[in-house]
């Protein structure tokens, strides 16, 4: 994790996903006609930058999503440009604004929109969808939670998420298990204790991620912070007992615990290879993993994120920010990008591609998303679970507060001497002492 600089309050982001992919100009319009103005500058397009994170199949949907955009008409132009991980694209961010260089439009991970909104560095959005007569009640709702920022919009859901559960179908058949995965935590166990063979596979690899962890304490009834934001609300049993049943399955060996800062990547390359047999992942790495699977041989399936007292999963993924401080005409050409991107047209496209949430109401019951979900249904695992599917905390700590529940559970991982109750009552003091401030 990164720390931000002096315009923010010191921070990590959560996410801990690998990223790469090229930074590469979409599309040109190099001819745009001048109308008789003696510079010949008049209706010249507006140029901007997009910022955007992840590589594979999302670094290709942004590439392509800004080449239509810019073939599409002729008064802005679009340079998209690869930033790495939300943890890098924020902290360049961050820079690139504090020295008068920031991109006009970019990604922002979505518990970190009031970071950035409180800080000064974001546009806040408004008055651009008041005067298109945007139709906000279009966006589906359980992805709105963190564009609101102290009752102000600040950004437009574009690639949403959940961590879903992904299964490797071959394997779940062989060892005579229900191919439709594991409903609640004690199955979850069985199958992972089902699936191991010693030495050669684990039921389940994982890091220790915020994003899981949320998870595990939403399905257990719980939340992270308190309603009026000013305590940890994880030091119980909600909070304990995720990381008790991780302990336990990793002490009997039936999951892999990563603890290296490339722990995410493992648990991905470890499901690839066929080394583990289910795997906690985003929505978003859908479509890679059935390439994946289908060059390797095995089927994949995709579930619900195991059940405690309930099913429940954090919503995930980044929205849509423009950089605050710029001129009218950069203002105007950063808007019409942002609404062209998160439009009905653009949402069904990017989600097709990519395993992506849709983020409009209209996208998902379009007839093109109807027949994708009928035709191959592990894209609709996501948009189902979205039921049970809630905002991530937006405090302006909260990105330091996830790095040390995250750091915490670590040491219990690495540590038998440190238990879950432990970890967890030193993650919420320093929580808390943060909040406080």
């Amino acid at each position: 994790m990164k720390k931000f600089g002096s315009l923010l309050l010191a921070g990590t982001l959560a996410l801990a996903l690998a990223g790469c992919g090229d930074s590469n100009s979409a599309g040109s319009t190099d001819n745009a006609a001048a109308s008789g103005s003696s510079n010949g500058t008049a209706n010249k397009p507006v140029e901007i930058t997009y910022w955007y994170s992840w590589g594979d199949k999302i670094a290709e949907n942004n590439e392509n999503l800004v080449k239509m955009f810019n073939e599409s008409q002729d008064e802005v132009i679009v340079q998209a440009e690869y930033q790495g991980s939300y943890a890098d694209q924020h902290s360049k961010a961050q820079a690139a604004f504090a020295a008068g260089n920031a991109p006009e439009v970019w990604q922002n991970e979505i518990a970190s929109v009031g970071v950035f909104a409180e800080s000064g560095m974001t546009q806040e959005l408004t008055s651009f969808v008041e005067k298109d007569q945007l139709d906000m009640d279009d966006f589906i709702p359980g992805l709105m939670g963190n564009s609101y920022v102290n009752d102000k919009l600040y950004a437009l859901p574009y690639l949403r998420s959940t961590p879903i559960l992904y299964l490797n179908r071959t394997m779940l058949e062989e060892a005579g298990l229900d191919p439709a995965g594991p409903k609640n935590w004690t199955e979850f166990e069985d199958y992972a204790r089902k699936l191991t063979i010693k030495d050669q596979r684990y039921g389940i690899s994982m890091p220790v991620d915020i994003w899981f962890y949320e998870a595990f304490v939403r399905q257990s009834g719980g939340t992270m912070i308190s309603e009026d934001g000013k305590s940890a609300a994880f030091n119980n049993e909600t909070g304990i007992e995720p990381v008790k049943l991780w302990l336990k399955m990793k002490d009997e060996g039936i999951m892999s615990i990563g603890t290296t800062d490339d722990a995410g990547t493992q648990a991905k390359t470890d499901f690839h290879n066929q080394r583990s047999a289910m795997l906690f992942a985003s929505t978003a790495d859908l479509t890679n993993n059935m390439k994946v699977a289908e060059e390797q041989g095995f089927e994949l399936g995709t579930t619900f994120m195991p059940a405690n007292d309930t099913f429940g999963v954090p919503t995930g993924g980044a929205n849509l920010v423009m950089t605050s401080g710029l001129s009218p005409e950069k203002q105007e050409a950063a808007w019409k990008f942002i609404k062209w991107m998160t439009s009905k047209e653009q949402t069904i496209y990017a989600s097709s591609f990519t395993g992506y949430l849709p983020s409009r109401i209209s996208a998902v019951e379009s007839d093109e998303m109807k027949k994708l979900y009928e035709e191959k249904p592990l894209f609709k695992v996501a948009v189902d679970q979205l039921e049970y599917a809630g905002p991530r905390p937006m405090q302006k700590v909260y990105p330091e507060i996830g790095e040390m529940i995250k750091d915490e559970i670590l040491r219990a991982v690495v540590d038998s001497s440190v238990t879950a109750e432990a970890a967890i009552a030193e993650a919420a003091k320093k929580a808390d002492a943060l909040l406080s401030k």
